[in-house]
Parts: C-alpha cells; sequence; structure tokens
C-alpha cells in the first residue's frame, strides 16, 4: 500500500526541495499551505504551481488569520527585515512569528491523521538558517514526541512520522538536492518583503543566495 505523507508547502525552496525528497521514497504527497497574514503572502501563488509540479494527491490552501495576535516583522507590513548578514544565525531575528512552526506543524498533523497518513514533512533546517528556535533538531524531536503522546495513532502504536530531510543540510546541499530532483526554483519565492523582486537585503535572500553561489550557479528565480 502507498505511504501518504502530508507536506507543509510554503512556496519556498526548502519545503519543496523536501517534499520531492519525501517523493522520491515514494510517499504520496497531500500539500498543505496555510496563509496565516505573513507579508511575503507571493509564495502562496508559487506554492500552487510547485504543487503541480509535484503531481501531488491533493493540495489544500487554508487561511488562519491570526497575524493580529503575532509580534513578528513578518506578519507587520511596515516592519524593517534587512539583516545584517553577519548576524544570521547568532540570535534570533524580528523576522521569528511566535510558535509558527508549532501551529503549522498540529495542523497538518491533524490533517495527516484524518487522512491515514504516515508522515508529515516539513523543510526546517539548521544549518545555514536565522537563527528560529522551531527549525533546530530539538524541536524535531519534541513534536515527534507530542505526536506520539497527543495522537490516537501514537496511542495505538502506529505513529505518523515528523519527516525533516533538510534539518542537517547546508543551503548549498539544499540547492544541490533540489537540482538533481529538477526542482523548478525558478518557482519558488524566499524574500521577507514580498513585492516583484527580491530585496537581496532579508536574512531569507541573504542565505538563499549563499546556497546557490555555493554550488556554483546562478538563482533561476533572479531577473535578468
Amino acid at each position: 500500500m502507498t505511504k501518504k505523507a502530508v507536506a507543509l508547502l510554503s512556496g519556498g525552496m526548502d519545503s519543496i526541495v523536501a517534499a520531492a525528497m519525501v517523493a522520491q521514497d515514494g510517499y504520496e504527497i497531500y500539500a498543505l499551505t496555510i496563509s496565516y497574514g505573513q507579508r511575503h503572502a507571493r509564495e502562496i501563488e508559487c506554492s500552487k504551481l510547485l504543487a503541480k509540479w509535484l503531481e501531488v494527491r491533493k493540495h489544500e490552501i487554508i487561511e488562519l488569520p491570526i497575524a493580529k495576535l503575532l509580534k513578528s516583522a513578518l506578519t507587520d507590513p511596515v516592519a524593517d527585515v534587512a539583516s545584517d548578514a553577519e548576524m544570521i544565525g547568532r540570535k534570533i531575528p524580528s523576522t521569528y512569528v511566535p510558535a509558527r512552526n508549532t501551529m503549522l506543524l498540529s495542523i497538518a498533523l491533524a490533517w495527516a491523521e484524518s487522512l491515514g497518513a504516515d508522515a508529515i514533512i516539513i523543510g526546517a533546517n539548521s544549518i545555514d538558517y536565522s537563527g528560529y528556535p522551531d527549525c533546530r533538531p530539538e524541536f524535531i524531536e519534541a513534536f515527534q514526541n507530542l505526536m506520539d503522546t497527543a495522537t490516537r495513532r501514537g496511542v495505538e502504536g502506529r505513529p505518523i512520522r515528523v519527516l525533516a530531510p533538510l534539518i542537517t543540510l547546508s543551503k548549498g546541499d539544499i540547492v544541490h538536492n533540489g537540482m538533481e530532483l529538477n526542482v523548478p526554483f525558478e518557482h519558488t519565492w524566499s524574500c521577507y518583503r514580498g513585492g516583484s523582486s527580491p530585496c537581496g537585503e532579508c536574512e531569507s535572500c541573504r542565505l538563499r543566495k549563499k546556497g546557490f553561489e555555493s554550488v556554483g550557479i546562478r538563482d533561476p528565480a533572479e531577473k535578468e
């Protein structure tokens, strides 16, 4: 019987590479995109193209109207998201969204258990990253423990697994894996400012650029 997995598909490069890697392992993918008021909502449109490319079994886009409850530069349309390249990963930045991955994974978990899925997928990584506490291996392990304790599947001894295939990869490794899987990076969006072209100044833009430069190729999402 084909294994099923619910993938958190943001529209960014990490989430699609993670989903593609798990799909290659034989999982049938159900994609979940969540709009929580992030200022770079352009990535949601990218998720539609990526879900089509990945040939997911189903793609759900849901609204989670909680931006007014959150204190984050990522949900504040006028906040400055520019970053100091030397400080990336050394402290928790202003773009940290309180408990974001906990919320998103919880929704993915609920859908996965309803579907009878075997896993949920997140594109978190902790090597070249912005310093978010919910992108670390310790968080993934803690959430797995929660899943095992708080779900019917877990209590009955058929636990759903949280898969984070990028967790120990560098941005260069992620780009390399994506290229091998023919991931259409030109349809991904990373910039925290949104807009018509990447700002090049936020930590997400800087980390993305580092990833492509480290493997010696040009980011196909960049305009000529």
